[in-house]
């Protein structure tokens, strides 16, 4: 049973992957940008940085989420800071997370570049990476350059998955 959060700033590909590793693997997807409150969700099309305390009721709803799917399940969820991380594994104590790091500009033009309707705006990006406490020397934590094929990516995590990466 795997219980996976694919995480990053915007624009890094995270729902993208999870969608795929998921579709791989069989496991439960969940998109953390489904269980934002609504008045975060305001805020953010607004233009405005989401909180700590906005987050804490939104993470507890994700490690509930994770901890409904038994069986092991995907979230796409940007787990910025280290203490978000820490509540998700309070819920998980098991929980992996894979670390899609990706440069500033490239994530600039991936966010600008999204047609679909999404409550993200361009201009919260340097908040988030403002809020980035980098994951890579935590335990159960995979970094991957968002840069990377997709194919490449959802490889690589398999293969992580199994023990054999």
């Amino acid at each position: 049973m795997a219980r996976i959060v694919i995480m990053g700033v915007a624009g890094c590909g995270k729902s993208s992957l999870a969608g795929a590793v998921a579709s791989l693997t069989g496991l439960t997807l969940i998109e953390g940008d489904d269980f934002h409150s609504l008045s975060s969700v305001a805020k953010m099309r607004a233009g405005i940085p989401l909180s700590d305390a906005d987050r804490v009721p939104w993470l507890a709803k994700l490690g509930a989420e994770l901890t409904r799917h038994r069986g092991g399940a995907i979230l796409a969820c940007s787990a910025l800071k280290h203490d978000y991380r820490v509540q998700l594994r309070d819920a998980v104590p098991d929980l992996k997370f894979v670390f899609l790091e990706i440069d500033r500009d490239t994530a600039l033009i991936r966010v600008a570049a999204r047609r679909e309707c999404h409550s993200f705006p361009a201009s919260l990006l340097d908040s988030q990476f403002a809020a980035l406490e980098d994951p890579t020397n935590e335990p159960g934590v995979l970094t991957l350059r968002a840069a990377q094929d997709p194919a490449a990516l959802s490889t690589a995590v398999l293969a992580w998955m199994t023990g054999r990466g």
